[in-house]
């Protein structure tokens, strides 16, 4: 009995020596960023007797089988999910603001207004060469904030494309890292005592993750993790010890495309497909852009090659070039402005081709094109911040309920350590006490 007795308490002591170990782990680690509480895991010996009565069972006492760690899957995926959307919303906030900032903040609108308003004026005195040189210079103005828009317009896109370059590189780096890390859970001999580091790490690098793509995570019976993009039926982007690599093709308009596996993936969260879709509204706007250059272009030399400058010649192109990149003033001379229907006198009063001019504009409506631009592109962004306020929400209600299942609470690993410390020295009486039974044993004659 007392031999029994012995054996039972050493196991209390080593279930209890190892609560303690994981108790104090959990209290060392309670604010290390993606630890997961653990918790000792334990079953009941028993075995047949082998006494006169077979069918009863002999108690041994207890068994640490290993080390649990206190987390759900699907709450994983749940925040891996929403910081998906989050980082997809935050960057698309940033990225169509700094679109609709490019075109906006160049006075683009502005000076198509202001140029349009100095050709009324010039109707009513159409000989006076100041005002003729103010037309020319707005002129110049206007062209200068089409050739601004469309610099920093590009330097947004370059902007954009350099960011999804890099969360390329971070995506295959981390990848790589994960199918490492899946290695290493597969081969573990020891899963009982190691595997909760290695799937912290796997976690950690899931996580990552989530805020450059998003990824639909399938978890393995052994531990390891299966990684596709663009969905269910996307391509693989980690299976086993095997990562693939995450391509970008940048097409001539800016915009960006990805591919894996053979496969072409459109992602549907995290920082590539804010910059993606970034990208797009970019390259929509540039095209807007160089349309309205163009019917400003085309309308305003259509009209001066049909009319007669103020010398009495045929008159010549005002603007050169094409798009917003490449619009300018090639006029040096005020007096080039053709006022006057053609086969006019020089200095002549009449303005019907003055008038056809501005009807060709009116028509091309370049002020009401730039116009619904720019409140498309202030749609946008408001459409996207109230995503992004909503989304963001989600992503922090998800985070805190997984950390309330898997974050380490003090007070609870306080009163753990307490249960702990108290089995532990009642198994050591025990211990105690069953060599006082068999020492007394041993003295009687």
């Amino acid at each position: 009995m007392s031999s029994n007795l012995i054996s039972i308490a050493a196991n209390g002591v080593s279930a209890a020596e190892a609560g303690l170990n994981i108790t104090a782990q959990n209290i060392d680690n309670a604010g290390t960023t993606g630890y997961v509480r653990r918790s000792v895991q334990q079953i009941e010996l028993t075995a047949p007797s082998v006494s006169d009565a077979p069918n009863v069972v002999s108690v041994s006492g207890v068994m640490v089988t290993g080390v649990t760690r206190n987390t759900q899957n699907y709450l994983s995926n749940q925040v891996n999910v929403s910081a998906a959307n989050a980082a997809r919303a935050n960057g698309l906030v940033t990225n169509l603001t700094n679109v609709e900032s490019a075109v906006e903040n160049s006075s683009v609108y502005a000076s198509i207004g202001t140029f349009t308003a100095s050709l009324q004026t010039l109707a009513s005195n159409p000989t006076s060469t100041s005002q003729r040189q103010t037309v020319l210079a707005d002129a110049q103005n206007m062209a200068q904030s089409f050739n601004l828009a469309s610099t920093t317009l590009a330097s947004a896109q370059q902007t954009m494309q350099s960011d999804a370059t890099n969360s390329v590189s971070q995506i295959n780096q981390l990848a790589t890292n994960l199918a490492q890390v899946n290695q290493q859970i597969s081969a573990n001999a020891n899963p009982a005592t190691t595997g909760a580091t290695l799937l912290d790490q796997r976690d950690a690098l899931l996580s990552q993750l989530s805020s450059l793509t998003d990824a639909t995570t399938t978890y393995n019976t052994n531990g390891t993790a299966t990684l596709t993009l663009g969905g269910t039926t996307g391509q693989t982007l980690v299976s086993g010890g095997t990562a693939n690599t995450l391509s970008m093709t940048t097409a001539t308009n800016g915009t960006i495309s990805f591919s894996l596996a053979g496969g072409t993936i459109t992602p549907g969260g995290g920082a590539i497909a804010a910059d993606q879709q970034g990208l797009a509204s970019a390259a929509t706007s540039a095209t807007s852009l160089d349309t309205v250059a163009n019917s400003i272009v085309s309308a305003v030399n259509t009209a001066q090659s049909s009319g007669t400058d103020l010398t009495g010649a045929t008159g010549s192109a005002i603007f050169s070039g094409s798009g917003a990149a490449g619009i300018s003033v090639s006029m040096t001379s005020a007096s080039g402005i053709a006022t006057a229907k053609a086969g006019a006198a020089a200095n002549s009063t009449d303005i019907s081709n003055l008038t056809a001019m501005q009807t060709a504009l009116t028509t091309a409506n370049p002020a009401g094109q730039t116009n619904t631009l720019i409140f498309n592109l202030s749609s946008s962004v408001q459409n996207a911040t109230t995503a992004q306020t909503a989304l963001t929400a989600i992503a922090a209600q998800a985070k805190t309920t997984a950390d309330t299942n898997s974050g380490v609470d003090l007070n609870t690993e306080a009163a753990n350590l307490l249960q702990y410390q108290q089995a532990f020295q009642a198994s050591s009486k025990v211990i105690q006490t069953a060599e006082t039974i068999f020492t007394q044993l041993l003295s009687i004659n």
